[in-house]
């Protein structure tokens, strides 16, 4: 028998966590057994480990900026219907090639409405399929707040119609998904909780490091941490320890050099580590936004811990997080409106007084994810459906 056949569609227009995190769970769905088959529509993101997974790359594109409402091409073009048509007929080719079993959607129906002119069609050729592959939604633990209260009820009603299920990257007595989701009543019965996704942890790479580790995610919209960052090591008590901050990919070139040539002595400035997880268990702390995947290595590291939630735009996602973790005693929280070398000293101070909190979360959501993935196929096997 052949195995399952998993299409797992990520779209990323700013940060790179949703790649991220698709990228661990399309590992953990192969080392499962199944065939998957990640596809990706925005920008490339150096050394991404997608296991066994077979990585379709679509023509690219980004958020021209934290509004998400102008969509810009590789070459930082603003897209047309041209190029909506286009990337559309690729993604149905993507799907007709790898014929799967289960097909999932990152964060859609739940976000990334700006693609709906692609995953309209896609949803349709699905419904079209013999047999039709369980449609199943990936989404994190929390939403961003929906301006329009009738949002809400659209997604549930796309639900409704065309899911199996919703797989909720979280744990409930952290943060349920009616806490950010008003119509969650709606489609309990497809809710699945999987814990939280993070990759195992790995060996400790400098056992005797005692760095300080800066993380500004993808770095689109990190400048002001890093500057923070910066400016707070001389204000604390590990001014004699390392500073490592990591930039991220996105944060453009003239910034990057500013940086790396304000650093004084003690702070490296790196672009990009793709071992970043391996630095985390041996650092004296971690400081960071507070973007899913990066607050999930910290807590599986269990290293002291500063995050600045981001919060442009309207966006609470990270603050929602974050502040949950605090009030759980994880982590400590300065928040982005109000941080500086002070404010960012001080939170390291409190941080580092911290008594480690004793509560353990979920984050085995990688092999629960691709449990329940299995599970639900063969459900429909045994009711029938081949």
């Amino acid at each position: 028998m052949s195995p399952p056949r998993v299409l797992f569609y990520v779209q990323h227009l700013l940060g790179i966590g949703h790649l991220r995190r698709a990228a661990i769970l399309a590992r953990a769905l192969t080392k499962r057994g199944m065939a998957t088959t990640l596809v990706s529509g925005g920008r490339s993101l150096p050394d991404l480990d997608v296991g066994g997974a077979r990585f379709v790359q679509l023509p690219p594109v980004r958020a021209a900026d934290a509004t998400f409402k102008t969509l810009l091409d590789e070459n930082d073009r603003v897209i047309d219907d041209q190029w909506r048509r286009q990337r559309a007929r690729r993604l149905l080719g993507a799907l007709a090639e790898a014929q799967p079993d289960s097909v999932i959607l990152e964060m859609y129906p739940f976000g990334r409405r700006q693609m709906r002119f692609e995953l309209g069609p896609l949803i349709q050729e699905i419904e079209l399929m013999q047999p039709r592959p369980l449609l199943l939604s990936s989404v994190r633990d929390v939403l961003v707040d929906k301006k329009d209260p009738r949002r809400a009820a659209e997604i549930a009603e796309l639900v409704e119609r065309d899911f199996d299920a919703v797989l909720v990257h979280g744990d409930p007595r952290v943060l349920r998904f009616d806490e950010s989701f008003s119509a969650a009543a709606r489609i309990q019965e497809k809710l699945r909780y999987t814990g939280y996704v993070v990759a195992p942890l790995a060996a400790p790479r400098d056992p005797r490091s005692g760095e300080v580790v800066v993380s500004a995610g993808g770095g689109a919209v990190g400048g002001r941490l890093i500057e923070a960052a910066m400016a707070a090591r001389k204000l604390t008590t590990l001014s004699r320890q390392t500073w490592r901050i990591v930039t991220g990919d996105n944060l453009d070139k003239a910034a990057f050099d500013f940086f790396r040539n304000w650093a004084p002595t003690g702070i490296v400035v790196e672009r990009w580590r793709n071992d970043l997880a391996r630095l985390l268990p041996n650092a004296d702390l971690a400081i960071s936004q507070a973007g899913y995947n990066t607050v999930m290595e910290i807590l599986s590291a269990g290293v002291p811990a500063v995050v600045v939630p981001f919060a442009d735009a309207g966006e609470n996602e990270q603050t929602r997080r974050a502040e949950r973790l605090a009030e759980l005693g994880l982590l400590t929280v300065v928040p982005a409106a109000a941080v500086g070398g002070e404010t960012l000293a001080e939170g390291v101070a409190a941080a580092l007084a911290r008594k480690r909190a004793t509560m353990t979360i979920d984050l085995g959501g990688a092999a629960a994810t691709a449990e329940l993935v299995l599970n639900l196929l063969r459900q429909r096997r045994d009711h029938g459906v081949a």
